[in-house]
């Protein structure tokens, strides 16, 4: 036994593999042609006790770390369902969060709450459509006036920004650099607030990712996350977990498309013989295994370090970029040997493994790329 496999963690994720297997695998195909989850999902998740894990009960979660956040995401990916149900389902993990470091009991009581219960959807507005992974120099500008300020500006590629209720966003409202950046919740249906399009994309299909507009909307002060001008630092003390949980949907992603490699060569007969029977296939798989199980294992360590050790310890930053990396040159190769070892049936959009293939292109971007991250570590481990 090992804080991975305690009876109540088994408990969790054979509960969390029924929910799955009951809810999610019979709708993803048609939630993937829709383009987005129904609300209602959130609430069922809720009403079965795994949209909040990970969170405290005194903020409306259900308790339990980081180790029981992974375990639900390993298990509904291995049980069939997908990185998009969980970026999409989930989204509340990136846009809750700084609030709750915040310790703003208003916002907590009005955001995160209703999140965690299904009731409101959040998500996270960093990304603008001139700039990507340098949140430091973000140009969407909230200027104070009065009890208000007022933003202007663009987000894009915000994950659930169609269904969203509320965006956590980050606003420029003092100069330049990290120094001037602030958090503002949003609410959608404030004059001004739009979204400009849904985004039509590679993968992650099932999860609305939008491209949202600011002309003068106009924001509540009481909506400021923490201190004006603190924001970079509450983005900041998040990048290790959203960089572990891409870590985890990559090795999960990893070992599902290995599963339904492994039982697709058993039962298809090429010549006269099972695919398995072929010794270049067995090979593939097992190198799709020790990618995978590699992955796994750093993932894992980094998160069990990460219940002790601050956020912004560099070590932990350096485990944290080491496991997504990892967990992305995995993910990346293993996909696209399921595929192959599915041979045309892999090319068809009735296949199952079409839809990890897709959805892991992603995982190599989001959070930090790949570049950047590998560039980030060089400097951190003094090369």
């Amino acid at each position: 036994m090992n804080q991975w496999n305690t009876p109540e963690r088994q408990a969790l994720r054979e509960s969390v593999t029924r929910f799955t297997e009951r809810e999610i695998v019979p709708n993803i195909a048609q939630w993937e042609d829709d383009g987005e989850l129904p609300r209602s999902l959130s609430k069922a998740a809720a009403a079965a006790g795994i949209l909040g894990v990970g969170f405290s009960e005194e903020v409306g979660g259900e308790g339990g770390n980081a180790i029981d956040t992974a375990i639900v995401t390993e298990a509904i990916i291995e049980a069939g369902g997908s990185s998009g149900v969980i970026a999409s389902l989930f989204t509340h993990g990136i846009a809750a969060p700084h609030i709750i470091d915040s310790k703003n009991a208003d916002l907590i009581e009005r955001f995160v709450k209703p999140s965690m219960s299904g009731d409101l959807i959040g998500s996270l507005g960093v990304t603008e459509p001139g700039g990507g992974s340098d949140v430091a120099n973000i140009t969407t500008r909230a200027v104070r006036d009065g009890d208000h300020y007022v933003v202007n500006g663009a987000k894009t590629f915000i994950t659930s920004g169609v269904r969203g209720d509320f965006v956590t966003t980050a606003v420029r409202t003092g100069g330049e650099g990290f120094g001037g950046v602030s958090l503002l919740v949003i609410e959608k249906g404030t004059p001004g607030f739009e979204v400009a399009r849904p985004l039509r994309k590679m993968g992650w299909h099932c999860s609305d990712t939008a491209e949202l507009s600011f002309t003068d909307v106009r924001v509540p002060v009481s909506n400021l996350v923490g201190e004006e001008n603190g924001g970079f630092l509450l983005l900041m003390q998040q990048f290790v977990n959203e960089r572990l949980g891409l870590a985890l949907q990559g090795h999960a992603t990893a070992q599902r498309a290995l599963d339904l490699a492994a039982k697709y060569a058993r039962e298809r007969e090429t010549f006269g013989k099972p695919l398995a029977s072929r010794q270049v296939i067995r090979h593939k798989l097992v190198e799709m295994h020790r990618r995978t199980a590699a992955a796994r294992t750093v993932t894992r360590a980094a998160i069990e370090k990460s219940l002790t050790t601050p956020v912004t310890d560099p070590d932990m930053i350096i485990d944290a970029l080491m496991a997504k990396n990892t967990a992305v040159e995995a993910v990346e190769w293993v996909v696209s040997e399921s595929v192959q070892i599915h041979g045309g049936m892999g090319y068809m959009r009735e296949s199952e493994i079409d839809r990890h293939y897709r959805d892991a292109r992603i995982i190599g971007i989001g959070g930090g790329a790949t570049e950047v991250l590998t560039d980030l570590a060089s400097k951190l481990l003094g090369y």
